[in-house]
């Protein structure tokens, strides 16, 4: 198993609110994906979308990305050839009035022991219609540690196509790390539809499915809204 990323240098043409950042960088991604005919389907097909992305970085202290700053952002998927094609699209998209991705790098990350998972990005779980799980709203963890895991069995079913059967929940442990709910913003037929996440650590269990559903959260994301930009992983490693 591998998953592949773009390290990608962003300069941009105004300033940008930290909040907006998720839709804007999404926006980027999904308008560069439509000038390949293939990734123009995957893109419009409902179901996942096999990639994510992190934040602009590194992050204001006033939470305003500055016009005229250069910054990173990383694009990551399960599949090489989203990556490869991104790679030539996204540089020719140059009339965005928010962003221009001036350089891109890839990199392959093959399957690794994974210690830690931490989310940088609201992880979005999806517990009823137009409900979310957040702190306060449902104490449930068995239920969002249910929902997560589902969601990466599904994930990874559908991009290998073959069967796994798990033994157990992926989840070792699971520590939220904010007080309040984590909030991705984007615009949809004119109207401000707001996503309510949270922000986790994760120690997987050790065996080999686990491991697998793990790593699929660093290549595809954790939780749902992944191309919105919601459950973008870091991990930490047993080299």
């Amino acid at each position: 198993m591998r998953y592949f990323e773009l390290k990608c240098t962003a300069y941009v043409k105004r300033d940008i609110n930290f909040r907006e950042s998720f839709e804007k960088i999404a926006k980027y991604i999904s308008y560069s994906m439509a000038q390949d005919e293939k990734l123009k389907k995957l893109h419009e097909k409902s179901g996942f979308k096999n990639y994510c992305f992190g934040t602009l970085y590194p992050t204001e202290a006033e939470k305003v990305y500055q016009q005229g700053k250069t910054y990173s952002v990383a694009i990551r998927s399960l599949s090489e050839e989203i990556i490869d094609i991104l790679s030539q699209q996204l540089r020719r998209n140059i009339n965005n009035p928010n962003l221009q991705l001036l350089e891109t790098t890839k990199k392959s990350h093959p399957q690794r022991f994974i210690r830690e998972l931490y989310t940088v990005t609201p992880t979005i779980t999806t517990i009823d219609k137009n409900l979310f799980w957040t702190v306060g709203k449902d104490s449930d963890i068995l239920r969002l540690q249910r929902q997560l895991h589902d969601n990466l069995e599904k994930k990874y079913k559908r991009f290998y196509g073959e069967e796994i059967e798990p033994i157990q929940n992926f989840i070792q442990l699971l520590e939220i790390k904010n007080q309040k709910p984590q909030i991705i913003e984007f615009s949809k037929d004119g109207k401000k539809i707001k996503l309510f996440g949270n922000k986790f650590k994760i120690i997987p269990h050790e065996d080999e499915i686990s491991q697998k559903l793990a790593f699929v959260a660093m290549g595809a994301g954790l939780g749902e809204k992944n191309a919105f930009g919601g459950g973008f992983c870091v991990k930490r490693e047993i080299r």
